[in-house]
């Protein structure tokens, strides 16, 4: 928890480190789950990085991480310690981190890393004084280097430098012999002092810094470390409150020293100049012993009148000052060199020094002022004031100059001494005036010199005293003899400093200075280590000195420089050879331009050596091209370059001439093929580096370089190919670096490129020729530049670069091929458009061969870059233009599968409305260009797709598969939707480009209409066009189409929005209100047009927006109506008209209802008049009377009062008719459909009376019917024939169930009519000799007679029906006596009745066979069964009676009297058994009988009855009357056999029946008996 109060959050930080302290102890020594200690490593970071912990907590931290880390975790441990340390205080770690962080490998490195994301500063300063701690306690020097290392890299910060340094030098001072025996710790740590001492930059400067700030003695502890630790700072003189244990060293320091005078007693006075070489070995003697002196005067005085140091003879002999000329100028403690300054300062005030010219000391003064101890520079300034005073004594006496002869020995070269006046301007008014400023800074003296050695206008300017020219070259002459002359390099570095920056004379100065370069750069290396090592100088600062010594415009100095280069020794002295170099660079801009050219020509030699063996550039070739690369080069340069470069590749392609060798033809062969390689492979060297440097030279610069480099890029096709290499590469540094110059090109209208050389066909060639990627990306951005700049250079040569980009560029997935195409296409396509516009060529046909070099690459283009490629293509190429034409390549190149429908809608998509719309138009008028006999466009774009497919049908067709797709586009639609809602000139184009596109569709689909496929596929495209606009749009649209001249255009357009109003939402009330609207203009056209079809078409929209929305207007849709039902429409001739207008005003029907009865008066006897003349002649019209039928249909569904009377009988007529002409079900079903709603809601009364009226002419109609439905409308159909009059039952039973029993009753005499009619058929028939008929077909049509008596026997009550029934068995008989025939038909269709009526009524109804028991008793009796009819009528009253008997349940039949009408009848038909088959219908009615007067009495009367007949002669008789008896014993059981006694005996008589079926029957009789009774009747028989 975080608290705001201190104590709290030091309370918790505390709590949760005692929660979670243990168990990070533990997991950070998990040496063997390394990740588990990279957790802890976090864990423990984000604890000291949000939690308050104390010192305490973080060291403890930082001990256990360093005991448990191991090789795999060390680094992120380093992470973990440094975090842990910044938060911590800035103290040294604890010994057991020390310890830990020595013993990791590259620690300084590893921190260095970590330094470049975090802080370690802490860390590393922490470390390092724990380091020297363990150096001043223990001796170990172990940790040295790493605090060396930390404080060069920067790893510790300024503040924490100071402290390290100064925890150095307290080191220093602390360690003694105890700790450190031998020394060679002390020696270590002064080396690191030093050289740190010695550092260059800010951390030089601190650690100066730092030594002046201490509070002891510096100079005793360089004399210590025997060692300068300060070579930049004076050594102040020792403080009085030095520490007491010093004393005891000074001791013995003071035995030493005494022992060094006695020994210089003993050395001869020396004649030579300590400067010249003879006394190297006496002067190291003699400066060790100064050295011991020079911290004390007393000893320094002693050591100053040594007889060695001829002191006395100094102004004769030059030992003495050069002595301590040598100590001030070397590498030696502050002490020494301020005291060696203060001795030669003292000496040369004597009197003996007044007559000499002492100017050979100011160069050694000029060096002693530069010295970086500040010391040092005032005891200089000092000596400088005196060498003032003496040059002003006796100025014009000519005083001999000291040194002249034997100050740098004897073979030391001519010194050019000063005139006395120069020497007193050099001292007096350049040095004199500056001393103090050069105390205070060691630079100062060189800028001081250098400004007065230079032109003296500043001087005047400035107010100082003016120095001559004389003067000026006179100082620098001199100046320059003593750099060479003098032995010591730190005064030649010292004073080469000021000497080389002078601009002045500096041909002079160089020609002077030379001999020390060439002396320099010709040591060799161990030699140099030996001269720097004597004066402890870096080897770079002296040969940065001696190379500086040239200057820009000294050709001298620059030919010395060039043969210095190609000196051997200079290849192992590699700091010279870069210094050479940087000296080259430096100076270069000051270079005339002929000296640059010069130079630069040199450099580009030097470049290209190499090795004699390998081959490899030498480092001279390495360093010059190095500089070539640096240095700004100039056009001319460049040009020379590339001039040099295609003579190199000239020789290298043309063949060796053929010269005559002594050499075998195999060795002859092989030299030569390796010479050749060699030749290329240096051309081709040389060539890159050229290359390499035009294009590193910022190319754009250089712009006249252009023609040169396409002639290098034309002449590296012929060296590629002579090599036999791509040269990639080199021509990519072509093409770049011609890139770059189009800019420049591009803005300066002056700079021409001349389009007459070929530049186009050089990179044409290039782009085809090559392999390489990158090259032929590179070739096609600059054909793109040069298109933007310059487009008549390369338009010529475009088409064969677009083909060859098909099959590479366009292939490639990267995003840089992607762009290098964009930008082709970008920069490309608009000019060369532009340029085939200004010929006046056809465009299309033009760019077909490019268009169809994209189309063909367009499969290996990857995928995501496809649809940008081609939709950039289009943008440049003018999508008004040509954006069709890409459509169609690609749909005839690749077919509409679903990928290319896709692609084709997307590229589509990304264009404006207007741009749709035209394409679309365009594709069109392509396909339809494809059908002229002669094409002119779709030959040029389509048919090119490599299967030779040229057939015009298969082209139009793959375009019109595409075009349904194109129109579908969801954005077209939202588009087109909301730019065409919009009231303005926009709106109003759209609508034109809208009806535009519709036209063409439309003659496009009159031109393919015999082409069934493509017809279809014209019909798709309409349909998705009629639903890019609002219907209110589409009719503002299309308007201007109505009104052209062009009939069958109006009528195509009124088709397409007759398509349109199906498709259309009947709920959308914009919709609605524009095509109400559009009515009148509907009814105008059928009124006023003469062409039949238009009316059609006008009649067909009416009736499609009646039914969708004429509710909403039913004035309107009233108006139509009349018009339709006019003569105008309905009244016309042409029957497919009339068919129309019927169809229409069966639908204004629905809509009108009652709106439309106006309008019947005309329109239904039309109707009726045309169903009627459909009806006649040899072939019924299906149309007209199905339209006539669908008109009437409505009318009884929605207004069936109109239809009565002789409407009604006239259209049942038409019924018959219809059904005797054989009509096609489709026809069948729209009567019967009529009929349906004629028989449900047309009055009944009418129905009945008019069925009833025209019965006679539906008998007459036939059987003709076919396939008519079932009477519950299912699916399935009886394959039977019916007679017109069937539908006429039909009609009468669908009313019978529609309408309630009193409406029935209420009609009773007219159902009775059609039904005794209906029933009196079959004779009426038998009567009409040429009416051919069948059995069947009359059994079905009775059944269907029956089936509608039952349906008006269940509406009516048995009062009501036994009137009638009464009257249909009267009715049977009132018939003439003669017409026997015609009265068995009668009744047969009667009994057919009675059979369905007993059969379906059962019980209820057997009381009603009192009135037929009688006349069908007389009926059986008289039938004749010879004749069919009444054979028929026998079997059909047998039965009617089964039925009566069956179902009776009243025991009606068990009254004797009832009994007795049949029962005699019924045994008596078994006389006829010879004629007919009693077993049929016979025995089963006695059977039934038998069951019904289920009396013993009746069973008894039956039984013997039968009994009597088995006697019959007649084995038929016999035979019966057994099967009958079999019968009723299975039927009635032991019922019956009670009589079983009565029966015994005759069963016996016919076991031996003189008829074997009788005996076998009469056996089975047997059978059944003794199953009924459960035992055998062979006793009883017996």
């Amino acid at each position: 928890m975080r608290s705001g109060r201190k104590s709290i959050q030091l309370q918790n930080d505390h709590a949760l480190l005692q929660q979670i302290g243990p168990v990070l102890s533990e997991s950070l020594v998990m040496k063997e789950v390394p990740g588990i200690q990279i957790a802890s490593y976090m864990v423990v970071t984000i604890l000291a990085a949000k939690g308050s912990l104390e010192d305490s907590g973080l060291t403890a931290f930082m001990d256990q991480l360093v005991h448990g880390w191991t090789a795999e975790t060390i680094r992120p441990g380093l992470y973990c310690l440094c975090t842990l340390s910044q938060y911590r205080s800035a103290k040294q770690v604890s010994a057991k981190v020390a310890k830990a962080l020595l013993k990791v490998p590259n620690l300084v490195s590893l921190l260095g890393e970590i330094h470049q994301s975090h802080k370690v500063d802490r860390l590393t300063n922490g470390l390092a004084i724990a380091l020297v701690e363990r150096l001043a306690k223990k001796g170990d020097a172990r940790g040295l280097p790493i605090v060396s290392a930390f404080l060069t890299a920067g790893l510790i910060s300024e503040k924490h430098t100071k402290l390290v340094y100064k925890t150095l030098l307290v080191a220093a001072h602390k360690i003694t012999d105890d700790v450190d025996k031998d020394g060679h710790v002390r020696k270590e740590l002064g080396s690191v002092l030093v050289s740190m001492s010695h550092a260059s930059g800010e951390l030089g400067e601190i650690i100066r810094d730092t030594i002046e700030e201490v509070d002891f003695s510096i100079e005793e502890l360089e004399l210590k470390l025997e060692t300068a630790v300060r070579p930049k700072l004076a050594i102040e003189a020792p403080t009085e409150n030095a520490p007491e244990h010093q004393d005891s060293d000074m001791a013995d320091d003071q035995q030493h020293l005494e022992a060094a005078f006695v020994k210089l007693s003993g050395h001869p006075a020396p004649k030579t100049s300590c400067l010249s070489k003879e006394s190297l070995s006496l002067f190291d003697e003699l400066s060790a012993f100064f050295l011991l002196a020079a911290a004390s005067e007393n000893d320094t005085q002693r050591f100053d009148g040594a007889p060695v140091l001829s002191r006395s003879e100094a102004p004769t002999k030059s030992f003495y000052l050069s002595f301590y000329v040598r100590i001030w100028c070397g590498p030696f403690p502050t002490l020494a060199k301020a005291a060696a300054l203060d001795r030669v300062k003292i000496r040369i005030k004597e009197e003996d020094f007044v007559e000499k010219d002492l100017q050979a000391l100011i160069p050694y003064c000029i060096a002693a002022l530069g010295d970086p101890a500040k010391r040092v520079r005032r005891a200089a300034a000092d000596l400088v004031a005196v060498l003032g005073q003496s040059l002003t004594v006796n100025q014009k006496a000519a005083r001999q100059v000291w040194g002249a002869k034997d100050l740098y020995g004897k073979a030391a070269g001519p010194i050019p001494w000063l005139e006395p006046e120069a020497a007193k301007a050099l001292v007096s008014n350049v040095l004199l005036p500056s001393l103090e400023e050069s105390v205070l800074h060691e630079d100062h003296i060189s800028a001081t010199l250098t400004n007065s050695l230079e032109s003296s206008h500043e001087g005047k300017e400035s107010g100082k005293k003016h120095i001559s020219k004389a003067s000026r070259l006179s100082i620098l002459k001199f100046l320059c003899g003593h750099v060479l002359e003098a032995p010591i390099f730190m005064v030649k570095l010292r004073l080469l400093k000021p000497l080389n920056q002078v601009r002045s004379n500096s041909d002079t100065k160089t020609d002077l200075l030379l001999p020390l370069l060439r002396w320099w750069a010709g040591l060799s290396k161990e030699e140099e280590a030996q001269v720097t090592a004597v004066e402890s100088i870096d080897e770079l600062t002296v040969g940065t000195a001696c190379v500086d010594i040239v200057a820009a415009k000294s050709a001298s100095g620059l030919e010395l420089l060039f043969e210095l280069v190609k000196l051997p020794q200079l290849a192992t002295r590699p700091h010279l050879l870069d210094t050479v170099f940087k000296r080259i660079q430096k100076i270069w801009s000051s270079m005339k331009a002929e000296t640059q050219f010069q130079v630069a020509s040199d450099l580009l030699g030097l470049s290209q050596t190499t090795t004699g063996t390998s081959g490899e550039p030498t480092p001279v070739a390495v360093e010059a091209a190095d500089l070539l690369r640096k240095i700004e080069l100039s056009t001319d340069i460049l040009l020379h370059f590339l001039a040099s470069m295609q003579n190199d590749v000239q020789l290298a392609t043309e063949p060796p001439a053929s010269k005559r060798r002594r050499v075998s033809a195999s060795d002859h062969a092989t030299n030569t093929k390796a010479q050749i390689s060699t030749e290329y492979d240096t051309t081709i060297s040389k060539i890159r580096f050229v290359l390499e440097l035009v294009q590193e030279s910022n190319p754009e610069k250089h712009p006249e370089m252009l023609p040169s480099l396409f002639t290098v890029l034309s002449d590296l096709q012929h060296l590629r190919s002579a090599v036999g290499s791509e040269l990639g590469y080199l021509q990519n540094l072509v093409l770049s670096s011609l890139l770059a110059m189009m800019p420049a090109y591009h803005n300066n209208k002056a700079l021409v490129i001349d389009p007459s050389v070929g530049h186009g066909d050089i990179l044409a060639s290039c782009i085809q020729k090559s392999t390489s990627p990158t090259v032929i990306n590179a070739a096609l951005l600059l054909v793109a530049s040069l298109a933007r700049t310059a487009p008549d250079v390369v338009l010529h040569s475009v088409m064969p670069i677009f083909t060859f980009m098909g099959g590479s560029v366009l292939r490639q997935a990267d995003d840089y091929s992607a762009h290098v195409v964009n930008q082709t296409v970008k920069e490309v396509i608009p000019p060369l458009i532009e340029n085939f516009r200004k010929t006046r060529r056809n465009l299309i046909a033009s760019t077909s061969e490019l268009l169809s070099s994209f189309v063909i690459a367009y499969e290996h283009i990857p995928s995501h870059r496809k649809q940008d490629l081609f939709v950039s293509l289009v943008e440049n190429l003018g999508p008004e233009d040509f954006l069709f034409a890409v459509l169609a390549m690609f749909v005839d190149k690749y077919g509409t599968t679903d990928s290319m429908i896709s692609f084709t809608t997307n590229i589509l998509g990304s264009f404006a409305v207007e741009i749709q719309l035209q394409t679309l138009i365009k594709l069109l008028d392509l396909v339809g260009d494809v059908f002229k006999p002669k094409p002119a466009l779709s030959s040029s774009l389509l048919g090119k797709g490599g299967s030779g497919d040229v057939d015009p049908a298969k082209l139009a067709g793959k375009q019109l598969a595409l075009l349904p797709h194109l129109l579908s586009n969801r954005r077209l639609k939202k588009e087109i939707t909301l730019l065409a809602e919009r009231d303005d000139m926009d709106s109003v184009k759209i609508r034109d480009l809208y009806a535009t596109l519709l036209e063409s569709l439309l003659s496009l689909a009159a031109i393919v209409k015999s082409k069934k496929q493509l017809h279809n596929r014209c019909g798709d495209a309409l349909s998705n066009l009629l639903n890019l606009l609002s219907m209110a749009e589409f009719i503002k649209s299309v308007e201007t189409l109505l009104d052209r001249p062009n009939v069958e255009l109006r009528q195509k357009v009124l088709r397409a929005l007759e398509l349109r109003v199906d498709k259309e939402s009947n709920t959308d009330p914009k919709s609605r209100a524009a095509l109400l609207a559009f009515l009148p203009q509907l009814t105008a056209v059928i009124r006023e047009s003469d062409d039949m079809n238009y009316k059609h078409t006008a009649v067909t929209c009416v009736d499609k927006i009646a039914e969708k929305y004429g509710k909403k207007d039913l004035e309107a849709v009233a108006a139509a109506a009349t018009t339709i039902a006019g003569d105008h429409c309905l009244g016309q001739s042409s029957e497919t008209l009339r068919v129309m207008a019927l169809l229409c005003l069966a639908s204004l029907v629905d809509v009108l209802q009652d709106g439309i009865v106006p309008v019947l008066p005309v329109a239904i006897p039309k109707a009726l008049g045309y169903l009627e003349q459909s009806l006649q002649g040899e072939a019924a019209n299906a149309e007209l009377h199905n339209a006539a039928y669908a008109f009437m249909t409505a009318l009884a569904q929605h207004i069936p009062y109109m239809i009565s009377g002789a409407y009604l009988e006239r259209l049942l007529v038409c019924s018959y008719a219809s059904a005797a002409a054989g009509l096609d079900t489709e026809s069948n079903q729209c009567r019967l459909d009529c009929l349906q709603f004629l028989a449900k809601l047309v009055e009944p009364k009418a129905l009945f009376v008019a069925l009833d009226q025209t019965w006679s002419k539906a008998s007459a109609a036939g059987f003709m019917v076919r396939q008519y439905p079932t009477p519950t409308h299912l699916k399935q159909r009886i394959a039977n024939e019916f007679q017109a009059l069937t539908e006429q039952l039909r009609v009468l039973g669908m009313a019978l169930d529609k309408y309630p029993k009193l409406t029935v009753a209420k009609n009773l005499s007219a159902l009775t009519a059609i039904l005794l009619k209906a029933l009196d058929l079959r004779r009426q028939l038998a009567a009409q000799t040429e009416v051919e008929f069948t059995p069947t077909q009359l059994d079905q049509f009775e059944s269907a007679v029956n089936d509608c008596a039952l349906k008006m026997i269940y509406k009516l009550n048995d009062a009501a029906f036994r009137p009638i029934f009464s009257q249909l068995v009267e009715w049977s008989s009132q018939l003439p006596k003669q017409d026997v025939s015609g009265k068995a038909l009668r009744q047969l269709s009667l009994y057919g009745f009675f059979y369905t009526f007993f059969s379906s009524l059962k019980s209820i109804v057997t009381s009603y066979a009192s009135y037929i028991s009688d006349e069908a008793a007389k009926t059986l009796i008289k039938s004749d069964l010879k004749d069919a009819a009444q054979r028929e009528l026998w079997k059909r009253i047998l039965r009617s009676l089964a039925q009566c008997f069956e179902h009776d349940q009243d025991e009606f039949w068990q009254a004797p009297a009832h009994f007795g009408a049949v029962a005699p009848v019924l045994i008596e038909q078994f006389q006829r058994a010879g004629s007919v088959d009693v077993a049929e219908e016979l025995v089963p009615t006695v059977v039934e009988l038998g069951a019904a007067a289920d009396s013993k009495e009746h069973h008894k009367e039956l039984n013997g009855s039968l009994l009597k007949l088995l006697r019959s002669e007649q084995a038929a008789v016999r035979l019966g009357v057994v099967k009958c008896q079999q019968a009723l014993t299975d039927r009635l059981g032991q019922e019956w056999l009670a009589n079983l006694p009565e029966m015994l005996p005759y069963i016996s008589e016919l076991q031996d029946d003189d008829d074997e079926t009788v005996e076998r029957e009469n056996r089975r009789w047997i059978v059944k008996i003794e199953q009924a009774l459960g035992e055998s009747l062979d006793s009883m028989l017996q």
